[in-house]
C-alpha cells in the first residue's frame, strides 16, 4: 500500500462551534460547511497543506456511515483518509487490508456524495476509510 494520507477528520459535537473555532479562531479558510443537504452529510473541509485537509464531521454522521456505535464522545473520533484515484484502487486496498488481518467494518461502496468509499480497523481498531472522491484526487 502506498501511504496518501489526504483527509484527517476530527469527529466534533457542534460542526457549527467548530467551524467558528477553526475558521475563526484559528484562522483556517475553508469554504463552510457543505453537504447540508445530505442526511449525514454536512462536513467542513480546510486545506492544511498541499494535498491534506482536515475535515470537521459530527460524530453521530460517522457513527451512521461506518456502522459503528458511539459510545460517549469517544468512539468513533476520527478516521484517517486513504484517497486514490479509482473504485478499483478503493477495492484492491480493502483486500490488501483484510489480508494483512483488518477488520473490514464497512464494504467499499458508492456514496451518498458521489465517491466510493469503505472502512476498516486496523489490528488497534483505529478506523480508516478507503476513498476514491473524485473532487479530491491525489496527485501521482
Amino acid at each position: 500500500m502506498k501511504a496518501r494520507i489526504s483527509v484527517l477528520t476530527i469527529c466534533v459535537d457542534d460542526l457549527e462551534r467548530a467551524l467558528r473555532f477553526y475558521r475563526d479562531g484559528l484562522g483556517l479558510a475553508t469554504p463552510g460547511i457543505i453537504g447540508q443537504e445530505f442526511e449525514h452529510g454536512a462536513v467542513a473541509f480546510f486545506d492544511l497543506q498541499p494535498g491534506l485537509k482536515l475535515a470537521l464531521w459530527p460524530r453521530d454522521s460517522l457513527a451512521h456511515d461506518s456502522g459503528i456505535a458511539r459510545r460517549g464522545n469517544a468512539s468513533p473520533d476520527f478516521t484517517i483518509g486513504h484517497n486514490l484515484r479509482s473504485e478499483a484502487e478503493v477495492q484492491a486496498t480493502m483486500a490488501q487490508a483484510e489480508a494483512a488481518g483488518a477488520t473490514i467494518v464497512k464494504p467499499a461502496q458508492k456514496t451518498f456524495w458521489g465517491g466510493f468509499a469503505g472502512y476498516f480497523q486496523d489490528l488497534d481498531g483505529h478506523l480508516w476509510e478507503v476513498v476514491y472522491n473524485p473532487a479530491f484526487l491525489p496527485e501521482d
